[in-house]
């Protein structure tokens, strides 16, 4: 299965996708927003990638005007039951259906590593008006911990653990060097939780019954020896926030 395949196969799991994914920190959102805010103006902002709005979310929070695109009808139709009022497109960064330079940022979630970086800066810089901001921000579970790194060998690492832990992310022109900044924090997570978690990722969703079996099998283990994961407590989950920022000259 190609990553164009893999990127639209998450409206399959849009309901384990809202209860077992995180939001966003509000402090690295901010931080993504900050070179374009002005005094007494709500800034304009499409989330692009937009899934069922967990990013959404906290930049309506933060004030914006906010629309959201994503490639993947299911997916917008679960961000409208979470996000209300929040218009919504079917596209990609590749082919936005949004005019020329009307907004002041694009921001995009655990999105930027399914793009083509080239096509995708042209499109985004479109969109942008002159020093308007994209900004890119994951969500990286923190492997320092033992059995969080153990949950990803028994899931599978993904692509954005890949893209982070090695080159990093990259744009292309017309912006110029990425911004960056990280964020340690916790959530607390049930065992449905963490199970939606693990469904809710794309190699798990488009794979066969008896690979979906090893996971499965692998995961219990790692539940297993969690002190009161299993019973039915809340545990901490540490995330590292990864956001990078650049400009549209």
């Amino acid at each position: 299965m190609t990553d164009r395949e893999k990127s639209t196969s998450f409206g399959q799991a849009a309901a384990a996708y809202e209860s077992g994914r995180p939001g966003y920190p509000a402090e690295a959102v901010s931080w993504l927003l900050e070179p374009v805010r002005e005094p007494g103006r709500a800034l304009r902002v499409a989330d692009v990638g937009a899934g069922t709005g967990k990013l959404t979310r906290t930049v309506v929070e933060l004030g914006a005007d906010v629309v959201a695109v994503d490639p993947d009808a299911d997916m917008l139709a679960a961000l409208r039951g979470s996000v209300r009022g929040v218009p919504t497109f079917v596209g990609r960064a590749e082919a936005l259906p949004l005019p020329d330079a009307g907004l002041d940022a694009v921001v995009m979630g655990q999105a930027w590593h399914w793009v083509d970086v080239e096509a995708a800066s042209v499109e985004v810089a479109r969109s942008l008006r002159s020093g308007g901001v994209l900004g890119l921000v994951w969500n990286i579970r923190d492997h320092e911990v033992e059995w969080v790194r153990r949950l990803t060998e028994a899931m599978g690492g993904s692509n954005a653990e890949t893209l982070l832990s090695t080159t990093g992310p990259r744009v292309a022109d017309p912006f110029g060097d990425l911004e960056h900044r990280a964020w340690r924090w916790e959530r607390p997570i049930t065992l449905p939780q963490l199970r939606d978690l693990v469904f809710s990722r794309s190699d798990v969703i488009t794979a066969g019954p008896e690979e979906r079996a090893r996971i499965d099998a692998a995961v219990d283990g790692v539940v297993a020896s969690v002190p009161g994961l299993a019973d039915g407590e809340a545990v901490a989950l540490p995330y590292v926030t990864h956001a990078f920022r650049a400009r549209r000259p």
